[in-house]
C-alpha cells in the first residue's frame, strides 16, 4: 500500500523540514511515500479560498484512493487505533492511503465529505506542526503493526 500526505502550503520552519524529512525516512521503510506540497491560496474571503485549494488537492486524489481528512470535527484514534486502520486499508487491498491537511480555513464542506474525518487532537496546532505530528504518527502506526518496540 502506498501513503500519500497532500498538504496546502510549503514547510517554512527548518525544525518541521527536518522532522517531515526524518519521519519520511522511517516510514519509507514500510510503505512507498510521497509528499506533496499544494500552493495555497491568498487575498481571498476565506471561503473562496477553501474552494481554490481543495480544487487543488482534488487533482492529486487517484481514482480509488482511501481519502483520510484531518479536521477538527474528525475522530480521534489513539495511536494503536491509527494503526488497526492503517492495518485494515492494508489487508482488504488498498492500494493508495491519502492523507491531506488543508489549508488555514480547511475544506470545503463538499471536499469533506470525500473521506474520513480524523482529529490529531482537541488542542490546536499549527499546520506546520500538524505535518510532524501526523508523519510521526503514521511512522509509530507502522512499528506497532509489525511488532517494533518503537510504541510502549
Amino acid at each position: 500500500m502506498k501513503i500519500k500526505v497532500l498538504w496546502v502550503g510549503k514547510s517554512r520552519d527548518p525544525w518541521v523540514k527536518d522532522a517531515i524529512d526524518e519521519y519520511a525516512g522511517r516510514i519509507r521503510r514500510y510503505s512507498p511515500l510521497d509528499l506533496v506540497d499544494i500552493r495555497d491560496e491568498k487575498g481571498a474571503a476565506a471561503e473562496e479560498m477553501r474552494r481554490r485549494e481543495c480544487e487543488r488537492l482534488e487533482k492529486q486524489i487517484s481514482p480509488g484512493a482511501t481519502l483520510i481528512l484531518l479536521d477538527e470535527r474528525g475522530e480521534q484514534m489513539n495511536s494503536p487505533g491509527l494503526a488497526a486502520f492503517v492495518g485494515k486499508q492494508r489487508d482488504c487491498g488498498v492500494g493508495e492511503l491519502i492523507f491531506v491537511i488543508g489549508g488555514a480555513y480547511g475544506f470545503s464542506e463538499e471536499f469533506r465529505q470525500r473521506g474520513t474525518l480524523l482529529a490529531l487532537s482537541k488542542m490546536t496546532f499549527t499546520h506546520q506542526m500538524v505535518r510532524a505530528f501526523l508523519l510521526e504518527q503514521i511512522y509509530r502506526a507502522f512499528t506497532i503493526l509489525n511488532g517494533e518496540p518503537y510504541h510502549h
